[in-house]
């Protein structure tokens, strides 16, 4: 496992899923976490982190509110004196043909899956600028590589944190930040949990691995990342598919 002790990383959409098991690993792997939901939906998996022995703290957060965003990071860095890591992995689905998308479904994806990612990393990119040292990853999508139907939304969003995270690394990689994505396939979360059986089998069957990934695959490739072992790679999208797209 990956070593990120002394590292505080700060996880948004930690509450379920994808965000619950990376704030669950780079726990394990030694990171204090700032596990960030909106109220207080990620204190369960907090209270799980301690009763195991690591160290977490629970912070509400509206990830499209700037002043949310902004006062997060800021009493993280007030209690700790740094923010090592973030992860934006906060995200929403809106799924809709284009024709019969609304405004406010295009918007609301937008502003949660890419423009809060903008607001999270700008708010710690000036700490981790002061200290020469930084991870940023971003959880991106399949679907923002391969496009996908009914989900222009949604794939623009991802597509968009892959731009996002190709420019800034070149920004900031001389100050000794990293920034990179994480791009997972069909993962068995809350969300693909909704389809039916034979929509699940279809699917897998696409996949050259066969089955879906698991929710600790991604926060594995979210850990590598975060780590020193990472230290050379930056502005890639590390790809974790089981094969689906390549």
């Amino acid at each position: 496992m990956s070593n990120l002790s002394g590292r505080i990383a700060f996880v948004t959409g930690a509450s379920r899923g994808i965000g619950r098991a990376i704030a669950q690993q780079c726990a394990a792997a030694g990171a204090t976490v700032v596990a960030c939901a909106r109220d207080d939906h990620a204190q369960p998996v907090v209270d799980e982190i301690v009763a195991s022995g690591s160290t977490a703290i629970a912070r509400s957060l509206d990830v499209t509110d700037a002043a949310s965003v902004a006062s997060a990071v800021a009493a993280v860095v007030d209690r700790y004196g740094q923010i090592d890591i973030v992860v934006n992995n906060a995200g929403i689905v809106r799924d809709q043909l284009m024709m019969r998308m609304k405004t406010e479904d295009w918007d609301a994806v937008l502003a949660t899956n890419l423009t809060a990612a903008f607001r999270c990393t700008q708010a710690a990119l000036r700490h981790m600028l002061k200290r020469r040292h930084g991870r940023i990853i971003s959880i991106s999508s399949v679907v923002g590589q391969s496009g996908n139907p009914g989900q222009a939304n949604y794939a623009a969003s991802k597509a968009g944190l892959i731009g996002l995270t190709k420019a800034l690394a070149r920004e900031v990689a001389s100050r000794g930040i990293t920034v990179n994505a994480v791009s997972p396939g069909m993962i068995a979360t809350d969300m693909t949990s909704a389809l039916d059986a034979n929509a699940r089998e279809t699917l897998a069957a696409q996949i050259p691995i066969g089955r879906f990934g698991t929710p600790a695959d991604v926060a594995a490739a979210v850990c590598f990342l975060a780590s020193d072992e990472a230290a050379y790679i930056t502005g890639q999208v590390l790809n974790v598919n089981g094969g689906m797209y390549m």
